[in-house]
């Protein structure tokens, strides 16, 4: 039973999103933070973040018994009550707001609240099945976690803030497109409206390589603004150029599957090394 509550939190994504809080956090922090309120930065976001893929478990559970990848979650099984998970879920999210409130401050907590319901509300129940702006819409969410670490410890939306803004929810774009194209026939069996189901894997592609372009120059704009030293300008740009040289391989490749796991892969590693270098670089620069 404890692995059934722990599954259908989805602690790969609960993990995934801990790196880029902690890369925003030390961004803002400069090499001078309180152990006390990082912890609890991530604790919080792990928490709601654990909350709104609980609800959106709830949500998906019909279509999951129809894709391959998905057919097995516990809701999807029927292996807990829709009325459990629920509850479940809310009682995550009012235990990582309120742990963000007592700890951090306001803005922290009305951002993740925000993220929380552009997930939940906008994406999952209105857009995923209904628009292919949905990935759009979902993106603005997957860059919530960053903006909260950072917000945490500056307590101000700077010009900081919007580049990491823009830097994760940019990077959310080819990467699950990506997700899309080697998962079409799962997504195309649950009629979820995404782009390469609504208008083809080509012009995914096509999109992809736009999205990495300005996810690159984002990126970039970090040591430009003097964020940042240039041990990560070199990191992002080298990272970024390699994601763009896959990127652009995916119009010659004759198995788009493999092609968009290489893609999916390699977004994961860019992620993960740029959130450490932001932490890095600014730590020993400061």
């Amino acid at each position: 039973m404890i692995k059934k509550f722990i599954d259908i939190t989805k602690p790969g994504i609960i993990f995934g999103n801990l790196i880029s809080v902690a890369g925003g956090f030390f961004l803002a922090a400069k090499g001078s933070f309180e152990w006390l309120t990082l912890v609890s930065t991530l604790l919080g976001v792990s928490l709601v973040v654990a909350c709104g893929c609980v609800l959106n478990n709830c949500i998906d559970r019909d279509i999951d018994k129809k894709m391959e990848r998905t057919r097995n979650r516990v809701l999807a099984q029927g292996e807990l009550s829709l009325g459990v998970a629920l509850a479940y879920g809310i009682v995550l999210g009012v235990l990582g707001t309120g742990l963000l409130y007592a700890t951090t401050n306001l803005l922290a907590v009305m951002i993740v609240l925000a993220g929380l319901v552009i997930y939940v509300g906008f994406y999952s129940l209105l857009l995923k099945r209904n628009s292919v702006h949905g990935t759009l819409i979902g993106s603005f969410s997957g860059a919530a976690p960053p903006l909260v670490g950072y917000c945490a410890v500056s307590n101000e939306l700077d010009l900081g803030a919007v580049i990491l803004f823009l830097i994760f929810s940019l990077w959310q774009m080819p990467h699950s497109y990506a997700i899309a194209i080697f998962r079409l026939k799962d997504y195309s069996a649950a009629s979820i409206c995404v782009l390469p189901v609504a208008k083809g894997v080509g012009v995914t592609k096509k999109h992809i390589v736009a999205y990495i372009v300005a996810f690159v120059l984002a990126s970039l704009l970090l040591t430009i603004t003097g964020y940042t030293g240039y041990a990560y300008f070199v990191v992002a740009l080298g990272l970024g150029t390699y994601w763009l040289h896959l990127a652009i391989k995916g119009y010659k490749t004759k198995d788009d599957t493999t092609w968009a796991r290489k893609l999916f892969g390699f977004s994961i590693l860019t992620v993960t090394l740029l959130s450490l270098m932001m932490s890095i670089d600014v730590a020993v620069a400061n």
